[in-house]
């Protein structure tokens, strides 16, 4: 469990980045961009939660 949130915190970094370097460039940022972003965090928020549930 631990290695999927590290997964998913890797690819969260590697995706803000993407972002970023579109604002830097003076490109929008596609508004599907924003639900993906929301869907990486959901992962890790639903990944967090389900660690701390079973090390109980």
């Amino acid at each position: 469990m631990l290695y999927f949130l590290i997964a998913v915190a890797m690819l969260l970094l590697v995706y803000a980045g993407v972002l970023v370097s579109f604002v830097r460039k003076g490109r929008k940022i596609p508004p599907v961009a924003y639900l993906v972003l929301a869907a990486l965090n959901g992962l890790i928020l639903a990944g967090v939660l389900a660690w701390a549930i079973a090390a109980r």
